[in-house]
C-alpha cells in the first residue's frame, strides 16, 4: 500500500490486528482491504475478492432493508462517513458473496489526515441475529 496515505496504510495495519469485521476504503470508496474476520461475514477471501470500486462491492454484497428492497450506495454508513465526514451506524441485511444473507450493524468512520485532507474511511461490522 505504499502508494496510499500513511492514515489507510496505519489503518489497514490496525484492521489486520482487529477481532471485529472491518472493511477499509480509499476517498473514492474503493474497497481496499477487509481483515481475516470479515471474511466469514462477506462470504469470501480478501485475497479472492481483492480491491474493488464503490460501485462493484455496493453492488455485489447487495446490502438491502428488512423487506429486501436494496439500499442505495448513498445510504451505507461508509458512504455517509466518506460523503458528510462523520460516523455513521446503520443495520440492513447483506447478500454474502457465498450465497448467504446476513443482517449485519455498520459503524463507518472517516480517516482524516493532514490538512484536513479525507483520506479514506473505516467500518467495522458484526452479524447481528436476525428478527
Amino acid at each position: 500500500m505504499a502508494q496510499y496515505a500513511i492514515e489507510l496504510i496505519l489503518t489497514r495495519q490496525l484492521a489486520s490486528q482487529l477481532a471485529v469485521p472491518a472493511f477499509l476504503v480509499d476517498p473514492e470508496g474503493t474497497l481496499l482491504y477487509f481483515n481475516q474476520p470479515a471474511e466469514t461475514i462477506l462470504g469470501r477471501r480478501f485475497e479472492d475478492a481483492g480491491p474493488m470500486p464503490l460501485e462493484r462491492w455496493s453492488r455485489d454484497f447487495v446490502p438491502t432493508d428488512e423487506s429486501g428492497t436494496p439500499l442505495p450506495a448513498s445510504d451505507l454508513p461508509l458512504v455517509i462517513a466518506l460523503e458528510h465526514r462523520r460516523a455513521s451506524h446503520s443495520r440492513f441485511w447483506i447478500l454474502g458473496l457465498d450465497g448467504r444473507r446476513r443482517r449485519i450493524g455498520v459503524t463507518a468512520i472517516p480517516l482524516i489526515g493532514t490538512a484536513n485532507r479525507l483520506s479514506g474511511a473505516l467500518a467495522m461490522f458484526w452479524e447481528e441475529p436476525a428478527g
